[in-house]
């Protein structure tokens, strides 16, 4: 019982984890609409108070907004960039090329810029006789730690990621080998999930409706398993043998083996051990062991930027202001050019001929060779034409503007994306003016490869512990 009541307090420390991180999910979200096109999805209120979104409101007052995407190829430039100065250069391990390193980590890169998180998992992949190490892109919905501030993330004490696997996948990560445990686990997700997962969560003070994602699977005919890794303090015993000069530290019970020798001078001290437990949505410990790798550590290599006083703040999250501006003046000068009066025929009613019709005068007036009679005995009103330019109001110079405030404020400017490249100039010009908008992106750019190479250092330490 006292252990069921310890895994408990692991199960609900997960969970509020999660919980905590749910603004960092909604940022991420918004960003992720604004990048891939959704750019009016974002809620306000109209005149009359109601809450609708910014589609239904302009909608409602004229035409339909348009939507030019700009960040989407700020995004498609900046990881291009990199994949060609960084990614295609480097001479790929073996481990590289049976991962895709060169694939995962460009889309790792999109997702750093977008959401200002990386997040990668760093494992073995179990084979018949042997393990590889595999590397994955974990979704920043199914991922939690516990709030950090430091940028290393060396004050990480709680970290996990949320599972959909089928029952045959989850087997094999979790009966180690043993029928009679593949056998459990088997029947323990062939039972009424429902009430016992709200009975878990209850017991945990926990809301099942807002946390539904955390509980439950998305994915039709999978199975939620919440894998979480905590930073534990364990007693053991520092032990020197002075006849091999050999330093070992070694767990308490083990040291009693080891007083006997006389050669061997131990002391006590406090170490700590990252400790890995699975959950069933249910509350059962499916299993639990320490990192059994050399570097110690939990399989995640994780980087947010800019991670200052804890927050996050990606590229896109910077710019969205602008796009939101420029689609808003697209609009209006498209609103303005579709209700301004062009090439419109006045013709006084008094002026036209007998015997004609208002029929007669549109098809004589669309012809281009046509000739338009109209009689003057009554007035001296004659037909006018009017075409109105209403769209030199400075809409342009506007949109123009905002144009240069998102390469300001995004740091990727025309000469990074191959653009506004003078004919007549050398070409050791245009490779500084492309040097120089890198500067405005060296951060993100030696941020992402500080990650790769926290990355490579667990890739490196994968064999297991001595």
């Amino acid at each position: 019982m006292e252990n069921l009541n310890e895994n408990l307090i692991v199960l609900g420390a997960a969970y509020q984890a999660w919980s905590a991180g749910s603004a960092l999910r909604q940022s991420r979200l918004r960003n992720k609409r604004f990048t891939y096109g959704d750019q009016w999805s974002d809620v306000t209120t109209d005149a009359s108070g109601r809450q609708v979104t910014e589609w239904q409101r302009y909608s409602e007052n004229g035409p339909a907004p348009i939507t030019n995407n700009l960040i989407r190829q700020l995004v498609k430039t900046v990881v291009g960039r990199y994949r060609s100065q960084v990614i295609d250069k480097e001479s790929p391990s073996d481990v590289a090329r049976d991962n895709q390193l060169d694939e995962l980590d460009s889309r790792a890169l999109e997702e750093f810029l977008i959401s200002g998180c990386c997040i990668q998992r760093v494992d073995e992949q179990a084979g018949v006789g042997e393990c590889k190490p595999r590397v994955d892109n974990v979704n920043v919905n199914r991922f939690f730690i516990n709030a950090i501030g430091d940028c290393r993330g060396w004050d990480c004490d709680i970290v996990g990621q949320l599972h959909e696997l089928s029952v045959a996948q989850l087997m094999q990560r979790v009966a180690g080998g043993s029928a009679r445990k593949a056998a459990w686990v088997r029947r323990l997700y062939s039972q009424q999930l429902d009430e016992r997962i709200a009975a878990v969560a209850t017991r945990l003070g926990a809301d099942t409706m807002s946390g539904t994602n955390f509980w439950h699977a998305t994915a039709p005919g999978k199975c939620r398993a919440i894998e979480v890794w905590t930073l534990e303090s364990r007693e053991v015993m520092v032990c020197h043998n002075r006849r091999t000069a050999q330093l070992t530290v070694v767990p308490l019970a083990a040291a009693r083996k080891l007083r006997q020798d006389a050669d061997v001078k131990m002391r006590w001290d406090i170490v700590g051990t990252w400790h890995c437990r699975w959950f069933s949505p249910m509350g059962d410990l499916l299993c639990e062991y320490d990192s059994p790798w050399a570097h110690g550590r939990h399989p995640f290599a994780v980087k947010f930027y800019p991670l200052t006083d804890g927050e996050v703040h990606s590229m896109v999250e910077d710019i969205i202001d602008q796009q939101k501006f420029v689609n808003r003046l697209v609009t209006l000068v498209d609103h303005i050019m579709a209700s301004s009066a062009k090439g419109v025929l006045l013709y006084p009613e008094t002026a036209l001929p007998d015997g004609f019709t208002w029929g007669d005068v549109r098809r004589i007036w669309s012809n281009s060779s046509g000739i338009l009679p109209y009689s003057p005995a009554l007035s001296d009103a004659r037909p006018e034409q009017i075409s109105h330019n209403g769209t030199n109001i400075g809409a342009y110079e506007m949109i123009q503007l905002q144009l240069k405030m998102l390469e300001e404020v995004s740091g990727v400017s025309g000469a990074l994306q191959g653009r506004n490249v003078a004919t007549g100039g050398s070409a050791t010009l245009y490779e500084t003016q492309s040097h120089n908008s890198e500067l405005a992106l060296a951060d993100i750019f030696d941020t992402f490869t500080a990650f790769r190479r926290c990355r490579d250092r667990l890739l490196d330490n994968l064999h297991p512990q001595q």
